[in-house]
């Protein structure tokens, strides 16, 4: 792995991919200085962790560009629910305008790679509030022309979550029952284990700090986090 990656920053690390990103990131061979924004202290405790955290999220930008160097690589699994948030405007205020302005922090600082995981099937054209807050995010980001965007959309994310999605509850025990008699190939076209995007992730903005990707923005459907998520792909055996 080369220098170039010597150090990451990251939003979202309490959430079901974003704890699975930071892992990876912690237990990397390149040891990258590894800043993750939050709310609350990390489970996660390290040399190469340095967590900046405030429960005022109209901070995380000041913070993101207070970083001297600025990391090449930011990584965005920032998200929640309407339950959670309180109101579809709530959700939005985060899911959209706060992942918004970190990108656009991220952009000014300096990060050459910005990593967003979204979802499959959302747009800026939908008529219903979740997939098109995240589809209009997609497409605001694309505009800020980093050297590298990344957009990461897994399906069904399967994973033990900290806080309960009772309307995913059904199609997540159909998955993980499928996915235990039939190795996931019953499942990968739909549902990906957070670990695997979380790899997928990680993996592919390595290839572009490496110039192994063309500039521009680079979408990862669910066939790609696949195969780029699985085990062999990652220099860190130990993952997964």
């Amino acid at each position: 792995m080369s220098q170039i990656f010597n150090s990451a920053a990251l939003v979202g690390s309490t959430g079901l991919v974003g704890s699975e990103i930071l892992n990876i990131l912690l237990s990397h061979p390149s040891s990258p200085k590894t800043y993750a924004l939050g709310r609350r202290a990390l489970p996660q405790t390290s040399q190469h962790l340095f967590p900046l955290i405030s429960p005022e999220t109209s901070t995380w930008t000041e913070s993101l560009k207070s970083i001297s160097p600025s990391p090449p690589i930011f990584f965005s699994g920032l998200g929640t629910t309407k339950a959670a948030a309180g109101s579809i405007a709530a959700q939005r205020a985060i899911d959209h305008d706060l992942n918004l302005d970190l990108a656009r922090a991220a952009k000014e600082s300096g990060v050459k790679v910005y990593v967003l995981i979204s979802a499959a099937g959302v747009s800026a054209s939908s008529s219903f509030p979740y997939p098109k807050m995240k589809g209009e995010l997609e497409e605001e980001v694309k505009k800020l022309n980093f050297e590298h965007t990344i957009i990461v959309k897994p399906g069904l994310l399967l994973g033990d979550r900290q806080e309960r999605r009772p309307a995913e509850a059904a199609s997540r025990a159909i998955a993980n029952g499928l996915r235990a008699i039939s190795n996931g190939w019953l499942t990968n076209a739909w549902a990906q284990d957070a670990t695997v995007v979380a790899r997928s992730a990680v993996v592919a903005g390595e290839q572009c700090l490496e110039g192994e990707r063309q500039k521009g923005v680079w979408i990862l459907g669910q066939g790609d986090i696949v195969k780029l998520g699985k085990p062999s792909t990652q220099h860190d055996q130990t993952q997964g």
